[in-house]
C-alpha cells in the first residue's frame, strides 16, 4: 500500500520561551513535575512518511520533542499495542505555562482527550484521532489516513479527512503557539480511568534520549530516525528517515534577547526573575473585570509570600551550615536541594497562573441586557 506523507505547511515559532521539564510519575497522567528550565523553545515538526501497521491491534503514536542532557531529542513516532481493548492513545504536548513551557505527558484512555491542538499528522490533527476506531473489540483501521496492508489486516473502513489546518508549530499558547484551547468532551476525558505510557513506550523514549543522532543539535531539526514500525526498532527496514526538518529555535530569536541559551540555574527565589504578572482583564464587563483581577491580585500576593518564605527556610539553613561548620560536600548537596525547591515553586506558580487564566476564559461570559420592551 501506498505509504502515507505527514505534510505541514512553514510557520515559524515567533518566540523563544523558558521550559520546564520532568518525567511524570507512572500513577499520574496529567501532572507534571519540575526539571530542568532552558531558553529555547522546542523545534517545529519535521515531514515523515508513516511506517506500516505491523498488525491487529496497532496504534499509532505520534512523534516528538522531548527534552534532556541540555538538549532537545526527537521522539520517533511509532506503532504501539494497545494496552486494552477499547483504549486509545492521546499524545503529549508542550504548552507554555506563563513563565516556563510545560510537557503535558501523553496517556491512554477508552477517549482521546486534549493534546494541545498540535497537529501531528496521521490522524491526530489537533482534536480527536481520524486513523481509527474500536467496535465491538477490535480496532478498524481508517486506510484514508493509516498507512497498512490490508491483505493481513482486514479490519479497514476509508474516509477522507479534510486537514485544512496544516502547521508544524509543536507546542500550544504563547507567542508563535497553537491557540487552542480544550472541548468540554477533551476536559471530560482528562478524567476518565488513565493508563500511563507502557513498558515498550518508556524503552523507546530512553532508546530516543540515548542516541546522539536524534539530538536536535545534531541532526537541526531533521532527525535521521523520524518513526519505526516497532517500538526501539531504530535500525531495520521499518525505520522513516525524515523527509523534510523542521526549524530549530535559538536564544537569538527571542525578542529583546541578545544572550546565547543557557540554562536557567536560578538556585534561590531571589534568584529568580520577577514573576511575569498577567495582562488586565477585559471582558467588557466591568463588574466581572474586576472580580477576576482581585483574583489575579489575590493569586500574586501569595505567590510573592510563598517566595519569602522559602527564602527565609533557604537563609536559616545557610546559618546552621555555617555553625555546623559543614564542609564544601555537605554545602553542595544543600544547593542542589535548594535549587530543586526553588525550581518546583517557580513550576507550581506556573501552573496557578495557566489555570486562573484558563478559568477565567472559559468562564460564561454574561448575556447583553436587551431594553425593557414597551407596553402597548
Amino acid at each position: 500500500m501506498q505509504r502515507r506523507r505527514l505534510i505541514h505547511s512553514f510557520l515559524p515559532a515567533m518566540a523563544i520561551l523558558v521550559i520546564g521539564i520532568l518525567a511524570v510519575p507512572a500513577a499520574s497522567f496529567a501532572q507534571v513535575a519540575v526539571g530542568v528550565s532552558v531558553t529555547i523553545a522546542p523545534p517545529e515538526l519535521p515531514v515523515y512518511d508513516q511506517p506500516i501497521c505491523p498488525g491487529d491491534g496497532y496504534i499509532w503514536v505520534p512523534g516528538y520533542w522531548a527534552y534532556g542532557d541540555d538538549d532537545y531529542y526527537w521522539v520517533p513516532g511509532t506503532w504501539v499495542e494497545a494496552p486494552e481493548a477499547g483504549f486509545l492513545w492521546t499524545p503529549g504536548y508542550w504548552a507554555w505555562g506563563g513563565s516556563f513551557f510545560i510537557f503535558h505527558e501523553g496517556y491512554w484512555g477508552p477517549t482521546i482527550g486534549f493534546y494541545g491542538g498540535i497537529n501531528y499528522g496521521f490522524g491526530y490533527f489537533g482534536h480527536g484521532f481520524d486513523g481509527g476506531r474500536w467496535d465491538h473489540g477490535h480496532f478498524f483501521y481508517n486506510r484514508a489516513v493509516s498507512n497498512v496492508n490490508v491483505t493481513v489486516i482486514h479490519n479497514v473502513y476509508e474516509t477522507r479527512v479534510s486537514n485544512t489546518t496544516v502547521t508544524r508549530v509543536s507546542f500550544n499558547g504563547g507567542n508563535g503557539g497553537v491557540n487552542e484551547r480544550p472541548t468540554r468532551e477533551e476536559e471530560a476525558a482528562a478524567h476518565e480511568r488513565h493508563i500511563a505510557p507502557v513498558a515498550a513506550q518508556t524503552q523507546h523514549i530512553q532508546a530516543a534520549r540515548g542516541n546522539p543522532e536524534l539530538r536536535a543539535s545534531a541532526n537541526h531539526g531533521k532527525p535521521p530516525v523520524a518513526a519505526t514500525a516497532r517500538p526501539g526498532d531504530f535500525k531495520s527496514s521499518g525505520a522513516v528517515a525524515a523527509r523534510e526538518g523542521g526549524a530549530v529555535h535559538g536564544a537569538e530569536a527571542r525578542p529583546g534577547n541578545n544572550n546565547a541559551a543557557r540554562p536557567n540555574n536560578a538556585v534561590h527565589p531571589k534568584d529568580l526573575p520577577p514573576a511575569e504578572r498577567p495582562a488586565a482583564p477585559n471582558t467588557g464587563n466591568a463588574k466581572q473585570d474586576q472580580k477576576y483581577q482581585q483574583e489575579q491580585q489575590k493569586l500574586q500576593a501569595q505567590q510573592d509570600k510563598e517566595r519569602q518564605k522559602l527564602q527565609q527556610q533557604q537563609n536559616k539553613q545557610h546559618q546552621q551550615l555555617d555553625k555546623q561548620k559543614a564542609n564544601d560536600s555537605r554545602r553542595q548537596q544543600v544547593e542542589q536541594q535548594h535549587q530543586q525547591q526553588t525550581q518546583q515553586l517557580q513550576q507550581k506558580h506556573a501552573q496557578q497562573q495557566q489555570q486562573m487564566q484558563q478559568r477565567q476564559q472559559q468562564a460564561p461570559r454574561p448575556a447583553e441586557s436587551k431594553p425593557p420592551r414597551e407596553k402597548p
